[in-house]
């Protein structure tokens, strides 16, 4: 908050941002804070641009928990994931997305460390479909090997039926036979 004082090319006032194709609003939010924050912000409310002077900017592609999530962030340096399992990790997918898109990276790490301890028997098939769309690779092998140390308690959670991405099915057909093939190896040494 330190970067605010003194710096005169700060907008000033609150902004309401329309979020989602429903327009529902986040209201009174100090543009600012967000523009020492983001450098996304920084931008979209600097000298020149037309919402500098908005009392309202609509903002689509995303829904109203991740992007207040998003703006609470911003304003007070805490992540909030939600409650569950799967709401956790599914808020923290588009949180990570709503970071990159802002260009705020310390949030997009803590979204990042966060999917990689959500993965379990429930989330790791849907989690893996992700980062395969996302291409997060870390994140890819780390829910290849945990379906392959885990796979009866993935099967048992439901994860298989969850699969909808042919290339991961394939990639998944693939790491078991490879593992087949190990075990096969060495039972015959």
């Amino acid at each position: 908050m330190g970067k605010m004082w003194g710096d005169d090319a700060l907008p000033q006032g609150m902004v309401t941002f329309l979020v989602g194709d429903d327009e529902e609003r986040v209201e009174h939010v100090t543009k600012a804070a967000l523009c020492v924050r983001s450098v996304f912000f920084r931008t979209m409310f600097g000298i020149g641009m037309k919402e500098r002077d908005a009392a309202e900017v609509t903002v689509l592609e995303t829904d109203l928990a991740s992007f207040t999530a998003l703006v609470r962030y911003l304003l007070t340096d805490q992540l909030d994931l939600g409650e569950g399992e799967g709401e956790q990790a599914r808020r923290a997918l588009d949180l990570r997305q709503l970071a990159q898109k802002y260009q705020v990276p310390r949030l997009e790490l803590l979204c990042a460390q966060a999917l990689q301890e959500s993965v379990g028997p429930a989330s790791a098939v849907p989690l893996l479909e992700a980062a395969q769309t996302t291409g997060d690779g870390r994140l890819l092998a780390q829910c290849r090997r945990y379906v392959a140390d885990h796979a009866a308690e993935v099967r048992a959670s439901g994860g298989v039926e969850q699969l909808r991405n042919m290339g991961v099915a394939k990639g998944l057909l693939g790491d078991a036979l490879d593992q087949v093939a190990e075990l096969r190896g060495a039972v015959a040494a």
